[in-house]
């Protein structure tokens, strides 16, 4: 026995259930976990290449082990069903890929494992268990290694003994007594209680065993002492209920367990049931099984990269109609101030890496003539920050035509990992490292010699190359290709462009807007001084805690594990009560404009343009809005004046020229009209009236003119309250409103807008049996929480699912109005540039031939961007700066 991998089956499929977002297949059934268990074992075929190879699970509820303890594992939540009805379709799998699987009834998974790796270890052969089960690590010796799960089902950290003795202190086999003495709440192991891991682990470093912990507890003292005397045996039954039994009665054989591949016959016409074709595609396999079946066999191919030197760039040059990927590497955060490192350029049979400097020479014209020609389809992996990049460098980047960044995040935009090497895994192309195993991370951070780096980041082609095809076809299939192509692929050149404009900035008015937050500051300083009659550091909670509560003898809101909680929300509650608190408030807001705003962009002004250009990225927030860095102009606080005051600093970069803004005017309760198909809400819009006036009138039962400003504020909470997922407790705060009188004025709003009603059940129902929500434009949100039987977690996904599809469709549609205002400033060849977009407004500078024009034409195409029940509509300004055009 070569090479054999133990996978514990159970584990992993619990695992990959709740790491992988919601899928079905054409049947309507959930193959999500199966899915994700199938790439984990791809890439252990892929990277380890098994001689041998078997997948064990528990073959039910009751094993011996309940005989000593009944409540062992009784605390265990039940198995969702969308998992459950998933263990058939991973077993029937298994079978057709070829890869063998056992149970026996009366054992567990792991006493199966336990028996195969004893067993193995006799004979000096080498095995590898896969699982993310702690208990397995008393299995590892010299022969076993074991491949811990860590994160989903791509992250796996080996241990050896070696590695368990780094990591605890502790050889294999203590690991039982570790659970003996800490237990096991998942597997409902009592051990002792009171007793956690640290503890643990400082009583086996001393005294090396369970029974040696029990036969010297004399040694301890006080507490501890007690409690192991008390529960001395429960900790002998935790060990026992904690040790794999290794003695199995196994029928089967090493040779049941052999693996010569996949099953050519088998292997396509099972992935094919299951609905993944983008497997079948990976692995050529047919999805009738044999023809060409065999191609998935073959090992990877060895890359073919050429470091290009001077006397080759015309070989480059003359390949250039080839190259069907390309990537060039960076290093910084920030894309406006990145280093440049090289440019690869992938063909079908060759690759060329490029260094930096080779590509800024004379001779490398033709391929900088390449880059820059937008007639010439690019594809790549964040085009967006490489255009970014090349352009500070001068070099012009131009045909963005597949960003597989992009396309990942379209079709999951709650995953985390959406690195090149984080979608490689996920695609099972175990080839590419990840950069911090290349590059290092932090301080370490360096660039590896040539040979290194060229051959990585031809393998990031080689990845790029191999993923796009399948996100073509997954966009295809969720019907989300018309986003990916006529949105967000060139909205990605439309920020690129604004940020390479960039936003001037009055420095000096910045300047002496700071000096004026600072005598501010001072002032509010020496008032809470003279208040308080003494002076403290007011950045300090314990000190200001002291002054509130114990001088001044203010109500106790909140305790932390510190002390006394003098947060925003606590501070808020007592400003009724004292003076000094409002001045508090006062001057935590002027003291973070000041140093997170006045200080914030002075620092970001480049010194080159004057201005300062923001980073927007399109792959972070879940509802498809952007988000802005370095710095965020998106949010800079309006509500206060003084806050409102920082967009005076923000000018035209040409004199003679305005700034004009545009905003949405409620587009959220537009939309929400429109989905809602809500007859009172769409009255209200479609008869141009005050909404919040219009919700009142409803509500409370009452004519125009009878509707105060109380009432106009209570049904503004409710109406945003609703596109932001509603609840009783969060209307009652922001009202200042007993729960109970919260409640009941959500229930009259649902009353009176019963479509509003209608649609939110829908679409939580939609949910819990799709596992996802959609956009009017197609974008979708997974809720891999929507079923769970945790309350807060079903509960926060419920209204996800509620809100998203609102906030996602007014994004999408600023996003398209974007697109839009962009063609059109292009088709009349004006000199206006659109600069900014935040939320739901769009910023420009307008030279003044252009204004009249543009007065009109912002307002038209925002409002024709997309066609609701209900009209869009949106309010324009200008003026000398931002601040006179809001």
């Amino acid at each position: 026995m070569d090479k054999l991998i133990v996978i514990d089956g159970n584990n992993i499929i619990y695992r990959a259930f709740f790491a992988m977002p919601p899928l079905t297949n054409a049947s309507g059934q959930q193959t999500n976990a199966v899915y994700g268990f199938t790439t984990m074992l791809l890439r252990l075929i892929d990277e380890h290449k098994p001689t041998h190879m078997m997948v064990a699970f528990d073959a039910g509820k009751e094993t011996f082990r309940h005989a000593d303890f009944q409540e062992y594992k009784g605390k265990r939540e039940k198995t969702p069903p969308e998992l459950s009805g998933q263990f058939p379709l991973l077993k029937e799998l298994l079978q057709g890929l070829g890869v063998a699987q056992f149970e026996i009834g009366g054992y567990e998974a792991d006493d199966i494992i336990g028996t195969i790796t004893r067993l193995a270890d006799e004979e000096g052969r080498k095995v590898m268990v896969v699982s993310g089960d702690k208990d397995m690590l008393q299995l590892a010796s010299e022969h076993v290694t074991i491949a811990m799960v860590r994160k989903g089902v791509t992250d796996i950290e080996p241990y050896g003994p070696a590695q368990i003795q780094e990591r605890y202190g502790l050889t294999p086999s203590q690991i039982i007594d570790l659970k003996g003495l800490m237990g096991d709440a998942s597997d409902n192991i009592p051990g002792i209680p009171g007793v956690g891991e640290k503890t643990a682990l400082k009583l086996l470093h001393e005294f090396g065993s369970v029974e040696q912990v029990l036969a010297r507890s004399g040694e301890l003292k006080g507490k501890m002492k007690e409690k192991i005397e008390e529960n001395a045996d429960s900790a002998i039954l935790s060990k026992k209920l904690a040790t794999i039994f290794r003695e199995v009665p196994l029928e089967q054989t090493p040779d049941d367990m052999k693996f010569n591949g996949l099953n050519q016959e088998t292997a396509g016409p099972a992935l094919a049931k299951l609905g993944f074709k983008s497997l079948l595609e990976r692995l050529k396999l047919d999805a009738g099984g044999g023809a060409h079946a065999q191609e998935a066999a073959q090992p990877q191919a060895e890359v073919r990269v050429t470091v290009v030197d001077e006397q080759r760039l015309s070989e480059v040059a003359g390949a250039l109609d080839e190259i069907k990927v390309m990537h060039v590497e960076t290093h910084g955060d920030n894309p406006h101030h990145a280093d440049v490192i090289a440019l690869v350029l992938a063909g079908d049979e060759q690759q060329y890496y490029i260094p930096f400097e080779l590509l800024t020479s004379e001779a490398a014209e033709p391929i900088r003539i390449w880059l820059a020609d937008s007639a010439i389809p690019k594809r790549g992996y964040d085009l967006h920050r490489i255009d970014l990049a090349l352009h500070w460098q001068g070099i012009a980047f131009a045909g963005a035509a597949f960003d597989v960044h992009l396309a990942a995040y379209l079709l999951d935009p709650t995953e985390s990992n959406q690195t090149l090497s984080g979608l490689a895994a996920k695609y099972g192309l175990s080839f590419l490292e990840s950069d911090d195993d290349v590059f290092g991370k932090g301080a370490k951070w360096k660039v590896p010699e040539t040979e290194v780096l060229s051959n990585h980041l031809a393998r990031k082609c080689e990845a790029i190359a191999e993923i796009l095809p399948l996100q073509e076809r997954e966009l295809t299939d969720n019907e989300m290709l018309p986003l990916f192509h006529e949105l967000e692929m060139p909205l990605s050149r439309i920020l690129a462009d604004m940020e390479k404009q960039g936003i001037a900035v009055n420095e000096e008015a910045l300047k002496e807007l700071g000096r004026e937050f600072e005598e501010q500051i001072a002032k509010l300083v020496t008032e809470i001084y003279e208040i308080a009659g003494m002076e403290f550091n007011l950045n300090s909670p314990k000190q200001l805690g002291e002054i509130l509560f114990v001088k001044l003898q203010l109500p106790v809101i909140k305790k932390t594990k510190t002390g006394y909680s003098t947060d925003a929300e606590v501070l808020e509650k007592l400003a009724p009560y004292h003076d000094i608190v409002r001045l508090i408030l006062q001057y935590r807001t002027i003291a973070k404009l000041q140093s997170t705003y006045v200080e914030g962009l002075l620092k970001e002004i480049s010194p080159q343009t004057g201005k300062v250009h923001t980073y927007y990225r399109q792959t972070i927030a879940a509802t498809g809005r952007l988000s802005s860095q370095y710095p965020n102009l998106q949010n800079i606080p309006i509500r206060l004046e003084e806050g409102r005051k920082l967009r005076k600093v923000f000018v035209p970069s040409e004199p003679g020229w305005s700034i004009l803004a545009a905003d949405y005017s409620q587009i959220e309760l537009r939309v929400l009209a429109h989905i809602s198909d809500d007859d009172r809400l769409k009255e209200a819009f479609l008869h141009d009236m005050d909404i919040h006036t219009k919700t009142a009138m409803d509500v409370f039962g009452v004519s125009e003119e009878e509707v105060d400003s109380n009432m106009r504020r209570s049904a503004k909470a409710v109406n945003f309250g609703i596109v932001y997922g509603i609840s009783d407790y969060g209307l009652s705060q922001n009202l200042n409103i007993t729960r109970k009188e919260a409640a009941k004025f959500i229930d009259q709003y649902f009353e009176v807008f019963q479509g509003v009603r209608r649609y939110m059940d829908e679409i939580v129902k939609q949910a819990k049996r799709d596992g996802y929500v959609k956009t009017l434009l197609e974008r979708r949100r997974y809720l891999p929480e929507i079923n769970a039987s945790n309350f807060n977690l079903r509960s926060f996904a419920e209204r996800t699912a509620m809100n998203t599809p609102i906030q996602g469709t007014a994004a999408d549609i600023i996003k398209l109005a974007m697109v839009k205002m962009d063609a059109a400033l292009f088709e009349r060849k004006l000199r206006s540039r659109m600069l900014l977009q935040v939320h739901d407004e769009l910023v420009f500078e307008v030279p003044e031939d252009e204004l009249d024009i543009m007065k009109k034409l912002v307002p038209e195409v925002m409002s024709d961007a997309f066609k609701l029940a209900v009209p869009l509509k949106s309010e324009v300004s200008y003026g000398e700066n931002w601040y006179e055009a809001k």
